[in-house]
């Protein structure tokens, strides 16, 4: 990531745009479940594999912190607000057409401050997706946590597999 992007005014802070569907989205389907799904049980949508389960998560991934006591919700808020600040700065750095770094960033950015909006309004984070096969059940999650999962995996394989830039693939250029 060079400065350039950011100076030319042609950066990826429009990919912004990105993260704020994700988290228009994540919101309406979690106003959607608390005003229509019961709480604690499933309801079928594709039999022996998805549910939709209403479920409640204070914790972080996998309920991890969750029976902390409570200071665990605003430390999980400091850190997603932390980490999109970050990623945004990241953004700013990017050039505006680089969608391989810039649309993992800003999937990221979406479901953490989905998460915090979530923390904010409830005090936990409002889960209703749930997989499983015969009595192994993935944790439930939601539409900001898929987003966050996207966009690291995104991020982490952009960042194994994207290679050398343009600009050192000229013939003669390796150092072998």
């Amino acid at each position: 990531m060079t400065d350039t992007a950011s100076k030319s005014g042609k950066n990826a802070l429009i990919w912004l745009i990105v993260s704020a569907v994700v988290i228009a989205l994540d919101q309406w389907s979690k106003a959607w479940v608390l005003a229509s799904l019961p709480e604690y049980t499933p309801v079928p949508v594709i039999d022996g594999f998805w549910n939709w389960y209403r479920s409640y998560n204070t914790g972080a991934a996998f309920s991890f912190l969750s029976d902390a006591g409570g200071w665990q919700k605003y430390f999980f808020m400091v850190l997603a607000v932390a980490i999109s600040g970050l990623l945004a700065r990241w953004l700013a750095r990017t050039p505006r057409g680089d969608w391989k770094t810039a649309l993992p960033y800003a999937l990221v950015i979406g479901g953490a401050i989905g998460n915090v909006i979530d923390r904010l309004m409830h005090g936990h984070v409002v889960d209703f997706i749930q997989w499983y096969v015969g009595k192994y059940h993935w944790p439930s999650f939601n539409i900001a946590d898929s987003a966050i999962v996207a966009g690291a995996i995104g991020i982490a394989a952009y960042g194994l597999f994207a290679g050398k830039p343009e600009g050192d693939r000229r013939p003669g250029t390796d150092k072998a």
